[in-house]
């Protein structure tokens, strides 16, 4: 049988029970041997009262063993013994104390006045008004000192009690928006991780597929352009590798010093011209309109600009292989406007599209959001695949 309260220790619960014990046993004795002095009836020589007494105080303390498990029962049968005997008060007042941590004021009422009615009675029938002996009213102010003594303190108990359980709910609400918020930037992270996983290595493997395809389908390559297509899926195959162990920077060992290398920087749209010339030269032609002047945008908002314009590239190849694409960069109001559209092939010339994973425009439209912008995209009347976009541009960070 295990009585203590949860989250005590047992060694702690058992020197409770016995520092508590002892209490209750020494004030039983202390009365008994001061009713014995002062010659009261029934614990005079020759009377065994007194006998009866100390068994009520010894069963007394075996109930207050059980005082957590019926705390209101137990306080009313020692309240009970108080009505002819006088060791169970120290028992009794305990049970009192704990009945009151509880904080519900109805049985601590009843049993507050059966405490209270148990001196009166054990006063009349011990210490009659013949006898010279009784003082009434002394006896009532004692006993409501004590009873007052008692529920003060088992409410300050019953109050330490709730805070200590309100401050251990609070910190495990706490762990627990801890770990909640601890989740919540893994799966962001991962999602990150692959957001650029598939911008870098969608626009590299397309390339590698397709002219891979190419040499596998057409015999009739000259050996110049076996070479060119080879060199090609080479350069692609180690920048993708490259730009692969790039974004998995994030991922190296936390433990590494100082001496680990830094990530390379990540390209912007001032490295735009650059991809526009790789792709028109594998893919077809390529209009390219934007601004000379990118001072002012963050790198943030230009690093994803970038990665969407790199996006619809990787698109084109697969959906509309050859086929003209424009794009168009604006600054105005604040915003830089994106516009990117390419015709898209009629079904009986889309039989060796390369396939897709259909998540490109869905990692773009993220990246637009993320940075506290938008992103559109699909057919037009004109039969064009358009994708509009808007990405902040503060000015007074453009005019600064």
């Amino acid at each position: 049988m295990n009585l203590a309260l949860p989250g005590v220790s047992r060694r702690r619960h058992i020197w409770g029970e016995v520092w508590r014990e002892l209490l209750a046993a020494t004030i039983g004795v202390a009365l008994v041997v001061t009713q014995a002095a002062q010659d009261v009836r029934g614990y005079r020589d020759g009377e065994h009262w007194i006998l009866v007494d100390g068994l009520l105080g010894l069963v007394s303390l075996v109930l207050l063993l059980f005082r957590r498990r019926w705390p209101f029962a137990v306080c009313l049968i020692l309240a009970g013994f108080c009505f002819v005997s006088t060791t169970p008060t120290g028992a009794s007042s305990i049970a009192l104390i704990s009945l009151t941590t509880h904080r519900r004021w109805k049985p601590v009422a009843v049993a507050g006045v059966a405490y209270l009615a148990g001196g009166y009675v054990y006063q009349y029938l011990f210490h009659p008004p013949e006898d010279g002996n009784s003082d009434f009213l002394a006896s009532g102010i004692f006993g409501l000192l004590a009873l007052g003594f008692c529920i003060a303190t088992g409410m300050a108990i019953g109050a330490r009690r709730l805070l200590i359980a309100g401050l251990h709910e609070r910190l495990l609400d706490a762990e627990s928006r801890q770990q909640l918020r601890v989740e919540q930037a893994r799966v962001a992270e991962r999602s990150r991780i692959a957001r650029e996983m598939h911008d870098v290595l969608a626009h590299r493997i397309s390339l590698v597929a397709m002219h891979s395809g190419a040499l596998a389908y057409r015999s009739n390559l000259s050996q110049e352009e076996l070479q060119e297509s080879s060199a090609i899926i080479r350069d692609n195959a180690h920048a993708a590798l490259s730009e692969l162990r790039e974004v998995l920077g994030v991922l190296r060992d936390p433990t590494a010093g100082d001496d680990a290398a830094p990530d390379a920087p990540q390209p912007t749209l001032a490295d735009l011209p650059s991809l526009v010339n790789t792709a028109e030269k594998a893919d077809g032609p390529v209009e390219l309109d934007m601004p000379s002047d990118l001072s002012g945008l963050s790198d943030l908002v230009s690093r994803n600009a970038y990665r969407i314009v790199q996006e619809g590239l990787t698109n084109r190849r697969k959906h509309a292989p050859g086929r003209k694409i424009h794009i168009q960069l604006r600054h105005a109001d604040d915003n830089l406007q994106l516009r990117m559209w390419n015709p898209l092939p009629q079904p009986s010339d889309d039989d060796e599209r390369l396939p897709g994973a259909g998540l490109g425009l869905v990692g773009a439209t993220e990246r637009a959001v993320l940075v506290g912008g938008e992103l559109t995209s699909g057919r037009d009347r004109a039969g064009d695949f358009v994708v509009r976009a808007r990405l902040p541009w503060p000015g007074e960070l453009a005019d600064s």
